[in-house]
């Protein structure tokens, strides 16, 4: 790290403290010497699995987020529980969410969605000789899995029915994978 624009944290307040996300205010010396504010969300990070299904189409997901008050596509995701490893995460999501298990795993790439206002970030495992088990939905999840050609999913995206980042970034890369481009 470039010490030239690192800031040093003076102090830290917690402004909110919720369920999934909570919320900090910490004043920071900068590179300049003066002083600033810096509010930022922590997050436990999250997983993103990339799942191609034996006949080659990739595996995904229809659920609302009540954020935006709409239905997305995504790719099965999660966040983190405590004390738990990615790996571990990611199998678990995969079957709660789809009721798919595979059994070839391998770690992608880690990606920070938001560095501007959280700390989050996202996993990316690659899931492939998928079979399916037992879907198994977390009480308050309404998930609907779905599966689609690659081609299919990519131009989802590029008409705009994509738009889940997560998801974005996760075709870039099953693209490349699909091709033989990266590893």
């Amino acid at each position: 790290m470039s010490r030239d624009l690192f800031e040093e944290t003076l102090d830290s307040d917690a402004v909110y403290d919720g369920v999934l996300l909570k919320v900090k205010r910490d004043r920071v010396r900068l590179p300049d010497g003066k002083e600033s504010v810096r509010e930022y969300i922590t997050h436990p990070g999250a997983v993103v699995v990339i799942a191609f299904l034996p006949n080659g189409n990739l595996l995904l997901e229809r659920q609302f987020r009540y954020p935006l008050g709409r239905t997305f596509i995504e790719m099965p995701a999660g966040k983190i529980d405590s004390g738990e490893e990615a790996l571990a995460c990611a199998r678990r999501e995969l079957l709660e969410e789809t009721g798919y298990e595979a059994e070839n795993w391998r770690e992608i790439a880690t990606i920070h969605p938001c560095i501007g206002y959280s700390n989050e970030s996202l996993i990316y495992f690659l899931a492939e000789n998928l079979s399916f088990s037992e879907k198994n939905l977390d009480e308050e999840e309404f998930i609907e899995h779905m599966e689609l050609p690659l081609a299919s999913a990519l131009d989802l995206l590029r008409y705009g029915e994509i738009t889940d980042v997560k998801t974005v970034v996760g075709l870039f890369w099953a693209e490349k994978i699909a091709r033989g481009e990266w590893k």
